[in-house]
This record gives structure tokens, sequence and C-alpha cells, in this order.
């Protein structure tokens, strides 16, 4: 029988679990942002604190919030790459557009970034990368 996306009580434990996750990453990005903005050029900073927001990201998920029955590790995480590259490209976009066209700090740009950008991840990583 098929649940509808709403009411798969798996997909909506792996979801809560994804969004603790979540949140536990933009803690992480927006913590070492801060730390960094002072010392660096504001991209530089945002990407390098990006990157170990997705370090956390990945670990968290793939052994917690999102496991696996795929045994292609190797594959796997090739494919996690790709869908940080994806993560990557509307983080940093809804960041500088929010920048520029809004005029809003470096860390709300970074906090608003990121939900549009766990919607595509979650999508990607829940159907793709760490399948069921």
């Amino acid at each position: 029988m098929l649940h509808s996306p709403a009411t798969d009580p798996e997909l909506v434990f792996r979801l809560v679990r994804f969004l603790i996750v979540g949140g536990g990453s933009a803690a992480v990005q927006l913590l070492t942002l801060r730390e960094l903005k002072p010392r660096m050029n504001e991209t530089v900073a945002f990407s390098f604190s990006w990157a170990v927001s997705t370090c956390t990201h990945y670990l968290a998920n793939r052994f917690w919030a999102l496991p696996s029955g795929r045994h292609d590790a190797v594959q796997q995480f090739g494919e996690y790459l790709v869908t940080i590259v994806a993560s990557y490209a509307v983080n940093l976009g809804g960041f500088k557009l929010l920048r520029r066209r809004f005029g809003l700090s470096a860390m709300w740009s970074t906090a608003l970034a990121i939900p549009p950008s766990t919607v595509v991840v979650f999508v990607l990583l829940n159907y793709r990368v760490f399948v069921r």
C-alpha cells in the first residue's frame, strides 16, 4: 500500500532527523562564520563555514538521520558530493542575492539562504544518495 509522503511514518521520522541535523549544521555554519568574518573576506569566510558545516552534515546524515541500505560507499559519497555542489550553489546564490539586492547582513543572508537549500538537499539525499 502506498503512503502519501505526509503520512509515511518512516519518511516523517527521516525528515525530522534530517531537520535536526540541518539545524545543527546551520548552527555550525553560523558560529564558524561569526568567528571567521572579522579575519577574512566574507565570501571566503562564508565558503569555509559552509565546508565545515557540510562535513558535519554528511557524517550526521550518513550515520544517523538517513541511514542507507546501500553498500557502494564510494559511489554514494560521489553522489553526496554532487548534492553538496548543488547545495553550495543554492546557498551562495541566496547569500549573494540577499546581500546585494536586499542589503542584509552576512549573518542574516547566511541564515535565510539555508532553507531553500534544505529542501533541495533533503529530496536528493533521501531519494537518491541515502536510499532506505
